[in-house]
């Protein structure tokens, strides 16, 4: 986009609104297309997916928050990020907060805080600690004084009821499922004792029918 430098300030802050709105309805098309494609063309539709260049993995965050909320359940003032949020809350839940959002004009981030809070004196620091964080966004300096890591690519085989979970955790961030796994996967690099060059590899069983993210 391109902008012309006399544009008033206020013009500048509606083509922002205008943009916002954009996006949060595109995650509802794209949620809600994703969920055409699977009703109507069974295993076909997968394979049409990646013909248009799409990735796979962020339309599934998308359609399971819109499988959740049908469309006279999805509140104009508020964002698809805020329904992510409650996404995997009761219906009667669901609402709740939502209308709470709605009418005390919270942020996604204010939206988390209360509901973490809530969830906190309903059940206790256990669920409050169970509720997935939002990884924050580190700033981006025009220069660094070191040099970007190198990046490796890992390869997970999960069972697929396993997979899904993992999609309903990751959609809740708001984030795709690759995202959501490397900020936890990073975190427990950051946070987790350096084990022994020793230790030997933990027995869990190898799952009957892997699914590779």
């Amino acid at each position: 986009m391109t902008f012309s430098p006399a544009m008033p300030q206020r013009a500048w802050e509606e083509i922002g609104s205008q943009l916002r709105d954009l996006a949060s309805s595109s995650a509802w098309w794209l949620g809600d297309w994703l969920l055409f494609g699977e009703n109507a063309y069974s295993g076909r539709y997968r394979e049409a997916v990646g013909r248009t260049g799409l990735d796979y993995q962020t339309l599934r965050n998308y359609a399971w928050v819109a499988r959740r909320f049908e469309q006279h359940r999805r509140r104009d003032a508020l964002s698809f990020a805020h329904h992510a949020e409650v996404a995997r809350l009761a219906r009667p839940e669901q609402d709740y907060w939502l209308r709470r959002a709605e009418e005390q004009r919270w942020s996604r981030n204010e939206l988390r805080r209360q509901l973490r809070a809530g969830l906190a004196e309903q059940h206790g620091p256990a669920a409050e600690a169970a509720a997935p964080e939002q990884p924050e966004q580190p700033a981006e300096s025009a220069e660094s004084s070191e040099p970007a890591a190198e990046e490796a690519t890992l390869r997970i085989a999960l069972p697929k009821p396993d997979l899904d979970r993992l999609l309903e955790v990751a959609a809740a961030c708001g984030l795709s499922l690759n995202d959501w796994a490397a900020h936890v996967l990073q975190s427990a690099v950051n946070t987790r004792p350096e084990l022994p060059a020793t230790a030997p590899p933990p027995p869990w069983p190898r799952p009957a029918e892997p699914r590779s993210l």
